[in-house]
């Protein structure tokens, strides 16, 4: 095969390439973003979610909560795409807007927000650009949202997700038509406070494992806690939890704004709630009073 030969079948592949490439970006950038996931049957007990979008494949996992969500993209207020899991129960019920803890991503919440749905709340877990890679029970997902914003050279900062929470509170809030409820993971959860407690679009925040530290920032969450009527549920190990207690520190609290500390040693973060936690039956059954309450 001559030279001129080879130059003719290398620009034939590019081309190849490139019209695949921008179909794909045109099909999941400028379609709507439900469905997005591709799903296909592996077994009996679980699904293969494939996860496509314009930078190609970014997740294959096996996953036995498939069936019970739908993934959602939206944009954030700098126009990064993110990506969300929505787990549908009653459009007139409640909706919960659940927020990951640092270095992982929306699954912190798939066994979460299946006890949730089934309860009867609407839940979005979302991927905020401060997040990371998990291996949990034989499901090994990315972050999409971080992907993305690496992809971008754009910061993954704790602060720099607060615009993804922002986003997601006015998506959810826009998609409910009703005030949601707002809860996050370790940083996230501190995020929730800042821009929960005074923001009509959000009835209540529910807050695991909150900190003063981004205080130096955005202000000390203490006197933003202190004026706020809003309910609200914090909770924590028990090591964290004099940490805690310094937020709401001379607040009189009313009846739907509590702290729970567990009797045994807990966990940091949502993932108290996980079944492979010990304690995860005390959190639950605080966590479940407090939005029964909220009704």
């Amino acid at each position: 095969m001559n030279n001129l030969h080879i130059s003719l079948l290398l620009n034939c592949c590019y081309l190849v390439l490139l019209t695949t490439a921008c179909e794909t970006q045109n099909t999941i950038e400028d379609a709507p973003v439900k469905n997005v996931a591709t799903t296909t049957t592996s077994n009996s007990k679980a699904n293969l979610i494939v996860q496509i979008d314009s930078l190609g494949v970014l997740d294959s996992i096996e996953n036995k909560n498939s069936s019970t969500y739908e993934r959602v993209q939206f944009h954030s207020l700098d126009s990064l795409l993110i990506d969300a899991n929505y787990y549908p129960a009653n459009p007139a019920s409640p909706s919960i807007l659940l927020c990951h803890q640092a270095r992982w991503n929306k699954y912190e919440y798939d066994s979460i927000a299946v006890v949730l749905q089934k309860k009867g709340y609407n839940c979005l877990a979302i991927d905020q650009r401060s997040g990371g890679f998990m291996s949990l029970d034989k499901i090994h997902p990315i972050n999409a949202t971080y992907q993305r914003a690496v992809a971008a050279k754009l910061p993954t900062e704790y602060l720099d997700a607060e615009q993804d929470i922002i986003a997601a509170i006015n998506y959810l809030y826009k998609k409910s038509q009703r005030p949601i409820i707002l809860w996050g993971s370790s940083y996230s959860s501190t995020l929730a406070l800042y821009n929960g407690l005074n923001n009509d679009k959000v009835a209540a925040v529910i807050s695991f494992s909150p900190g003063d530290y981004l205080s130096e920032q955005k202000g000390s969450l203490t006197p933003l806690i202190a004026a706020s009527p809003k309910p609200f549920f914090m909770t924590s190990s028990q090591k964290e939890a004099e940490e805690v207690q310094l937020l709401i520190q001379g607040k009189e609290l009313n009846k739907q704004q509590i702290q729970f500390i567990p009797k045994a040693y807990g966990q940091h973060g949502s993932s108290a709630l996980w079944a492979s936690k010990i304690d995860h039956e005390e959190y639950w059954a605080a966590v479940l009073n407090f939005l029964e309450q909220l009704n």
